[in-house]
């Protein structure tokens, strides 16, 4: 057996280069591991304890403390997973014998249901940028995509001028473990993304580069930049609730659902691995239909 290595920033390297290299996985599912990880070992620094010779009792445990801190299920899950991921790394990689994580079990997801807008109320948010403005010409493509194709914010602001085909009205996505995958795009965000192209995104060039939306600086937008963005927007258009990025995502495949759509379908369209992950979305829909059939049955 590999001599256990000497602190936890080494097994993490070690684990961290796995998931680069051997896996593929995406720089930002690698900081989400690395997050739920540093909770783990602060946890066991507060224990104190050696977290090479804990126990699944010890995993309970922290999981435990992590949901009165007030995680939510979802949250929880993917802890889990990167538990479940990091001790098995340990043990195929013979530093460790045995696997505490093995039998740890993910919170049931299914009742944590995601939050998204109606149809008018993204009506709404569209309609606020400034269509008189450069600025408002950009953010108007910009929300219009993305609930047009309802791909993740990582995939959104990471996307080139040769990903979009307009003429066919489709964008190629690279996403999770770089797959790429083909997602239509609607005639209205079209319309918007030409707008931009033709007349509005030059003005913001400042260094040659290929990347379709850009800052007025011309720099490619962080996730935070354009949280605050749609945040400036959802306040404006007089949502109680913060509105973030990924709720423009399950709009987009909630109300697909709605209109008809078939869950392979919007499972291809998502680039999601797992059906199952898609199915969420149903029970958003079977709860329209119920508040549909309550509203106008006169039965009900």
């Amino acid at each position: 057996m590999r001599k256990k290595p000497a602190s936890a920033e080494e097994a993490l390297r070690l684990f961290f280069d796995y998931l680069e290299v051997e896996k593929g996985l995406s720089p930002n599912t690698i900081t989400s591991y690395s997050l739920d990880l540093q909770k783990f070992f602060l946890f066991f620094i507060k224990e104190k304890k050696q977290w090479q010779l804990a126990q699944e009792n010890d995993l309970i445990k922290f999981v435990h403390s992590q949901s009165k801190a007030g995680l939510s299920s979802r949250s929880l899950a993917r802890m889990i997973s990167s538990l479940k991921a990091f001790f098995r790394f340990l043990v195929l990689d013979n530093i460790l014998k045995k696997n505490p994580a093995a039998n740890l079990s993910s919170p049931k997801m299914w009742m944590t249901l995601p939050k998204y807008l109606t149809i008018s109320e993204v009506e709404r948010l569209l309609q606020q940028p400034d269509p008189n403005t450069n600025q408002g010409k950009r953010d108007r493509a910009m929300l219009e995509l993305l609930y047009a194709t309802g791909i993740r914010v990582s995939e959104f602001l990471s996307l080139r001028l040769d990903n979009l085909n307009l003429t066919d009205g489709f964008l190629i996505c690279k996403g999770k473990g770089g797959k790429e995958r083909i997602v239509p795009v609607g005639k209205s965000a079209e319309t918007c993304i030409r707008e931009y192209i033709e007349h509005v995104r030059s003005v913001f060039v400042k260094d040659p580069n290929d990347f379709l939306f850009l800052t007025c600086r011309g720099k490619i937008f962080t996730r935070q930049g354009f949280w605050k963005l749609l945040k400036r927007y959802a306040e404006q258009a007089g949502f109680e609730s913060p509105v973030s990025p990924h709720m423009l995502r399950h709009s987009f495949a909630t109300h697909l659902l709605e209109g008809g759509a078939d869950l392979r379908s919007v499972q291809l369209m998502l680039g999601h691995s797992q059906i199952t992950t898609t199915q969420i979305y149903t029970h958003v829909s079977r709860r329209h239909l119920r508040a549909v059939y309550d509203k106008y049955h006169p039965r009900a």
